[in-house]
């Protein structure tokens, strides 16, 4: 093994909600262009994705992600270079969640990180967007992405700006790469960044070459992804359980999805 290939990382550890379910694709692509089509991927996102509360949407339950599957999977993997990607905090804010329980559970998702790897990621929250938003803008796309919300417009952006600021002191304390998110990669709407600019944003969040030229895997694969089942949810009250056995790309690497 040459020193370059030792450097090369070999897995990806993702955690995340809508950005990253609606990016997983990308996200792939660029670690592979990035470090070779070996790189496996393991990650637990989903649209309304918490880190440490149940969350539903549509009729889709989700265990939060430090209940996942994805902790006893890493503890019993074997020991590779890895990078980690603790993304799309601020749906806990949306729900309401005091913004000294969201750090904390972030902070226990990091710590856990930490058994495996010290490259870790953080990202922000795209706080200069959220602050341009009116109340009309946030009352209607609260209703059509969180119809559960009932926190108000000044207590949300008190409430973000609280959790990004502890989120820095966490990135400081930890040692941990902190990726603030750009308002030009937000449009219309507030939270998830506009898909023109996936391959951008998530090149930048990865930390991956941006010289690199990325082939995106296929529509087709990329479908299979975003409709991938993760190890544990429930459909209109009824659990389904999908062992995570390492779904093989066509291009090299695995994911499994919890």
């Amino acid at each position: 093994m040459t020193p370059d290939e030792a450097q090369r990382i070999r897995r990806v550890v993702a955690l995340g909600a809508s950005n990253l379910t609606r990016g997983f694709r990308t996200v792939v692509s660029s670690a592979q262009a990035t470090w070779g089509p070996g790189v496996d991927t393991v990650a637990a996102h989903g649209h309304g994705r918490s880190y440490g509360a149940p969350s539903s949407f549509l009729g889709r339950r989700l265990p939060s992600i430090l209940q996942s599957g994805l902790w006893h999977h890493l503890a019993s993997a074997p020991a590779v270079r890895t990078r980690a990607l603790v993304t799309d905090v601020g749906n806990d804010v949306m729900y309401g969640s005091p913004p000294e329980q969201i750090l904390a559970w972030v902070e226990d998702a990091v710590v856990r990180l930490r058994r495996c790897t010290a490259d870790i990621t953080l990202t922000d929250l795209p706080l200069e967007r959220a602050r341009r938003l009116s109340r009309l803008e946030f009352r209607a796309f609260t209703a059509v992405v969180v119809p559960s919300c009932r926190v108000t417009l000044a207590d949300a952006i008190d409430s973000a700006e609280r959790v990004s600021e502890g989120l820095a002191a966490l990135a400081s304390v930890h040692g941990l790469r902190f990726v603030h998110l750009r308002a030009e990669w937000y449009g219309v709407d507030p939270i998830h960044i506009r898909p023109p600019l996936w391959h951008q944003a998530w090149q930048e969040i990865l930390g991956a070459d941006a010289n690199q030229p990325v082939t995106q895997v296929s529509r087709r694969e990329g479908l299979r992804l975003y409709v991938m089942r993760p190890e544990q949810q429930w459909l209109f009250g009824r659990e389904q359980r999908t062992p995570q056995r390492g779904r093989a790309l066509k291009a090299g690497g695995h994911v499994w999805l919890f």
